[in-house]
């Protein structure tokens, strides 16, 4: 989800009709907002019946990430190689789990998404595929999905992006869930999510995050009116030289078209340079 704005016409519509019958109606409240669409310069937009966009995708290139801040989820590649198993707490456009599924054909791709019209939405709007041996969509909750104990040490990389129509910070951010995220870990094994930095909710949730990380958490700096990308390590120290990240941005930009290179410098100037070692 990010912070852009976008007028959806559906949503404009949705408004006009809810003035009109409201008063000859009983009140109903839907479980899931509506979801919605709009499109310009050739991306076409995912909306929860709301100016906020939860997603995008350009026309012409269905496959690769178009925000920044999508494009940063993906920053685990700097320090992990060959995952097994990657895994997508919320849906959205898919743009996530499409890109996984191609680059990595050795991987088990997973998106966990609650509202069945999102997953219909990704698939017939998105370019999203159909399930397959490698890719699997779970309609049920995230909650559900990180604390079944059978998924406890599974998942190499867990990507979270979980928001409603309200943009009102993360849908799940107790500690107990932050917990049951890294318990779904492997070890080595990493957590990307998606906070909003200048929200109340980004104190609190950057601190649940550290506590049930035991600190080894990093962050990007601000993007999109707020969006910030905080990665999160599970399983043996990490001490690695900033060079050899470097080098290793280098192999991931030329094998995947991300900013892998400018990820570098954004994570070493919004986590202070502490010398030539990362160690987390």
């Amino acid at each position: 989800m990010t912070l852009i704005k976008r007028k959806s016409i559906e949503a404009e519509a949705f408004v006009s009709d809810e003035r009109t019958v409201r008063s000859s109606r009983p009140a109903y409240k839907p479980r899931f907002a509506p979801v919605t669409f709009s499109e310009m310069g050739g991306v076409r937009y995912l909306h929860f019946g709301t100016p906020w966009v939860q997603g995008a995708m350009r026309l012409s290139k269905p496959d690769r990430i178009e925000l920044e801040y999508a494009q940063q989820m993906m920053a685990w590649l700097l320090f992990m190689r060959a995952p097994k198993h990657v895994v997508q707490l919320g849906l959205g456009t898919g743009s996530l789990t499409k890109f996984s599924h191609r680059q990595f054909p050795r991987t088990q791709v997973t998106a966990v998404e609650l509202n069945p019209a999102v997953v219909v939405a990704a698939r017939t709007m998105f370019s999203l595929p159909d399930d397959s041996r490698r890719l699997k969509v779970l309609e049920a909750d995230a909650w559900d999905f990180v604390t079944d104990p059978a998924r406890h040490g599974t998942v190499d990389v867990l990507q979270v992006d979980l928001y409603d129509a309200t943009a009102r910070g993360p849908v799940h951010d107790t500690p107990a869930f932050y917990k049951a995220c890294r318990a779904t870990l492997s070890a080595p094994g990493m957590l990307t999510t998606n906070l909003f930095g200048d929200h109340d909710s980004y104190p609190k949730n950057i601190r649940r995050l550290r506590q049930a990380f035991d600190n080894r958490v990093i962050e990007f700096p601000e993007v999109h009116d707020g969006n910030v990308i905080v990665l999160a390590f599970n399983g043996p120290l990490l001490s690695v030289e900033w060079k050899d990240v470097e080098a290793r941005a280098k192999v991931v930009e030329a094998a995947t078209g991300l900013p892998a290179k400018r990820w570098v410098k954004q994570l070493r100037s919004a986590n202070g340079d502490g010398g030539p070692v990362l160690t987390i």
